[in-house]
């Protein structure tokens, strides 16, 4: 038995004449078995995020809305499984789930925060 994670990113950043980010994950789409250990890559284009660790992920299983999985790069929201751990910083970010659950399977996104010309910016 296999499910399937769906990547994606939580969106596009045009900043004008701030200039543009945006965020690029892979692999786009993993199937997977119970039990494996899965990694998402999220990275930056452009401007390393904020503080080095201001990168969010969350998740979105089918007909819910996204739920906050980890913040400020590696940590973990309460009551979230230890499965679920995030790592990396600047531009460089991994979600690794150990152990994948059938529950598991959503679409997974990364979301980031960054300083472009003195500009405060969400990816959104």
């Amino acid at each position: 038995m296999s499910l399937t994670l769906l990547l994606a990113t939580l969106g596009l950043l045009v900043q004008g004449s701030s200039g543009e980010i945006t965020l690029t994950q892979s692999p786009g789409a993993k199937s997977v078995s119970p039990g494996q250990t899965v990694s998402i890559s999220c990275k930056a284009s452009s401007s390393d995020v904020y503080g080095s660790n201001y990168l969010s992920w969350y998740q979105q299983r089918d007909g819910e809305k996204p739920k906050l999985l980890i913040y400020l790069a590696s940590r973990r929201v309460s009551g979230i499984p230890e499965r679920f751990t995030g790592s990396g910083s600047n531009s460089d970010f991994t979600l690794t789930i150990s152990g994948v659950q059938t529950e598991d399977a959503a679409v997974y996104y990364c979301q980031s925060f960054h300083v472009i010309n003195s500009q405060y910016v969400f990816t959104q």
